[in-house]
């Protein structure tokens, strides 16, 4: 199983002016070979090389291996493009911003994200260095750190590709490294997970993650956003890139922590975890303006990520189940109807009577979900 870990460059200021002179004419690089892509209509790697390679290697004094890096990287943006454009991520194909985007090419920072292969660079675990191929030949000696996890991570297990980036004045190193997955269990029973607006997320045995006081940071960011954005100044967009940043670190960091704790759970009772299939939940979900904010700010995809590699980590199945009426029906006699959900925080059945918190009721139904669906798939199959 692959994992991405992060790392921090420490370059003198001579070392940073020479990686920024790499990565601007990279990403140079890349918005000439995103032209020619677009005019030619050519978009496949070895089929664009044809067209590109041999200018931008000459003109931008880019080596071969990262010439290369620099055409794939423009061919993955296009087929990422496409892929969005066939989602309807841009409006209908009638839409301005579709046609827009539909036409135009495909465009690259300076700072954008440039990968590297084992050629490129190469790690001196014990000196805490790594040595690095730039515009102006191989740099060497260029520290780095990181969290302990992080430097035993890229020390002990073999690492594969790695993306150089600059963010926030900082440069990083995402480095791709191979971790060996544990030998699934049989489940003795799933731990269901009910994803959700107000609570992100709930599970079977009535644990709310990230409730109340994540809801009041999730507003305050809103109402700041909103102020901002009235604002339609320069300095305000530069404001708001730079919260939009802070906040998807925020979400990202709870977004760990929730999946962490289900997983410890799920591994301490020997139970497979099931969650909601919440794909197209925002194409899906229609809601009021207020609760259309609070369905937008969070990375629902993200933690659905983050639980899948740390089950499969642990060796805990996790099963993904239909969604479909299990807020709506009763976990204890089975009993669905609508009007059992009185408002968004109540369960009340009005076939058995039965009272309880509307979330902790659809994750038991999710988890009885998970139990069936997890039934069907481990069932051996008959000729």
């Amino acid at each position: 199983m692959k994992l991405v870990v992060q790392v921090k460059l420490q370059p003198t200021a001579e070392q940073a002016s020479t990686l920024e002179a790499t990565l601007r004419a990279c990403n140079t690089a890349a918005n000439e070979v995103a032209e020619v892509a677009r005019r030619a209509r050519v978009y496949r790697n070895y089929d664009l090389r044809k067209h590109a390679y041999a200018g931008i290697k000459a003109d931008h004094r880019l080596g071969s291996q990262a010439a290369q890096h620099v055409i794939k990287k423009v061919c993955d943006a296009y087929k990422t493009l496409a892929s969005n454009l066939r989602a309807g991520n841009y409006g209908p194909p009638d839409a301005k911003r579709y046609r827009r985007v539909f036409t135009e090419p495909v465009r690259f920072r300076w700072q954008a994200a440039q990968p590297y292969d084992a050629r490129m660079l190469s790690w001196q675990h014990d000196a805490r260095t790594v040595s690095i191929w730039t515009v102006a030949g191989r740099m060497k000696d260029i520290a780095y750190t990181g969290s302990p996890d992080q430097l035993k991570a890229v020390a002990e297990l073999p690492v594969g590709e790695c993306d150089l980036v600059h963010r926030d004045g900082m440069w990083l190193l995402y480095a791709t490294v191979e971790v060996a997955e544990a030998t699934p269990v049989e489940p003795a029973g799933f731990l269901g997970v009910d994803l959700g607006i107000m609570q992100i997320a709930t599970d079977s045995d009535g644990t709310v993650y990230a409730g109340e006081q994540l809801n009041r940071y999730r507003r305050r960011q809103i109402r700041l956003r909103a102020k901002l954005q009235a604002k339609k100044t320069e300095s305000a967009r530069r404001l708001l890139a730079k919260r939009a940043r802070r906040e998807s670190r925020h979400a990202t960091i709870v977004n760990h922590v929730i999946s962490k704790s289900i997983v410890a759970e799920a591994e301490r009772t020997s139970r497979g975890i099931a969650v909601e299939d919440l794909t197209g939940i925002r194409a899906r979900v229609r809601l009021r303006k207020p609760q259309r904010a609070a369905l937008h700010s969070w990375s629902f995809a993200q933690l659905g990520g983050f639980l899948t590699y740390k089950a499969r980590r642990a060796g805990i199945p996790l099963i993904q189940v239909d969604p479909r009426y299990t807020s709506q029906t009763c976990s204890t006699c089975g009993h669905r109807d609508k009007r059992n959900r009185p408002d968004q925080a109540t369960f009340i059945c009005r076939s058995c009577g039965v009272v309880a918190h509307a979330d902790v009721n659809a994750a038991v139904n999710i988890a009885a979900r998970g139990v069936d669906g997890w039934g069907a798939v481990s069932r051996p199959h008959v000729a």
